[in-house]
């Protein structure tokens, strides 16, 4: 606990703003890291069992049942964009101490380059990665877990290069007799160590606070996560939503109270999530709310999935909708090794 306390306050020295997407940088540091993240609704952080992928977002879940399993998730994003993570977990002691190692990768694929008088020139590529080390401990007489994630980040796109480093550090409090987990995270808390052209910006920080809780008389587990919780008005006006009265008076797409709330929310449920089969449902509200279409119902946020096991081997499986236009498939299988 010590080590941690340290680690964070050092990190705390660097300058933090609260973020959302499309004002800081690293961006695909906020993509759900594995097919079940995703069918949850994308950031679900009270998970605590054998999922291996788990700890990416909250390093808190780390345990030793995780040992020598082996993750590897794959989406074809979108367009031509390629995604994927990878995830290793090792108990190196019989206390159950274990150590879990994350990978992410992101491909955007192959653009056409122009100068500024608009001259073709040569074709450029923009890829991403991080890779973290995660290790978390119990408190002591206490049903609560502490975790902590270290991970470095690099960034090529085009010819401007930036290097980066972060932190997670999650908690877990876990309910057994009423099987209830509630979680906090703060997710993406450090700062560019080089930035494309000499102008730093922020890493997309964020607080999130979760709670999930399998029910007594039916095989269902549901979830409910609280996004950037450290910044309220997260809503923008949507331009293509403009209106313009008879007399031409232009009037903005007006958030509600209620309407910022429900932006921080995600939901998402698992029906015999025990079983060696299991089914999942999630809604994304800011997703939802950002990517609809007025007067027209396309499922913009939700998103659902399954899970199977065969012996030592688990496939997951998700589907989401983003807009009419786009929507993405995540598949990812783990493998225990033991």
């Amino acid at each position: 606990m010590k080590t941690f306390t340290k680690l964070f306050i050092f990190l705390s020295a660097f300058h933090v703003n609260s973020q959302i997407a499309g004002e800081s940088t690293y961006e695909f540091l906020n993509i759900s890291s594995s097919p079940r993240q995703l069918a949850l609704g994308g950031k679900e952080i009270t998970l605590f069992d054998f999922d291996v992928n788990q700890p990416s977002i909250n390093p808190a879940s780390i345990n030793s049942r995780m040992d020598n399993n082996l993750a590897i998730n794959f989406s074809n994003y979108f367009s031509d964009i390629k995604y994927g993570t990878a995830a290793y977990a090792h108990t190196f002691n019989n206390r159950g101490n274990t150590l879990h190692f994350g990978l992410s990768y992101i491909d955007y694929g192959e653009f056409p380059g122009y100068d500024e008088e608009g001259n073709a020139t040569n074709d450029f590529t923009g890829k991403e990665s991080a890779f973290s080390v995660g290790y978390s401990s119990k408190i002591n007489y206490l049903p609560i877990y502490v975790g902590l994630n270290l991970r470095l980040i690099t960034s090529s796109l085009e010819q401007y290069n930036s290097i980066g480093i972060s932190t997670d550090l999650g908690v877990i409090y876990i309910n057994s007799e009423m099987n209830l987990n509630i979680a906090m995270v703060i997710r993406n808390f450090g700062t560019q160590i080089k930035a494309y052209n000499d102008i730093y910006e922020s890493l997309p920080f964020e607080i999130d606070i979760g709670v999930s809780q399998l029910l007594e008389n039916a095989p269902v587990r549901w979830y409910l996560t609280f996004e950037n919780v450290q910044k309220w008005n997260i809503a923008l006006s949507n331009p293509s939503r403009l209106t313009t009265d008879l007399d031409g008076n232009i009037t903005e797409e007006k958030i509600t109270f209620f309407n910022n709330i429900f932006r921080h929310l995600l939901i998402g449920a698992e029906l015999f999530p025990e079983s060696i089969f299991n089914i999942r449902l999630g809604y994304n509200f800011k997703r939802g709310e950002e990517l609809k279409i007025i007067d027209q119902s396309n499922f913009s946020g939700l998103s659902f999935g399954f899970g199977m096991k065969f012996n030592k081997l688990r496939i997951n499986y998700t589907h989401a909708k983003f807009s009419s236009a786009a929507s993405t498939s995540f598949i990812g299988l783990q493998l225990n090794l033991n």
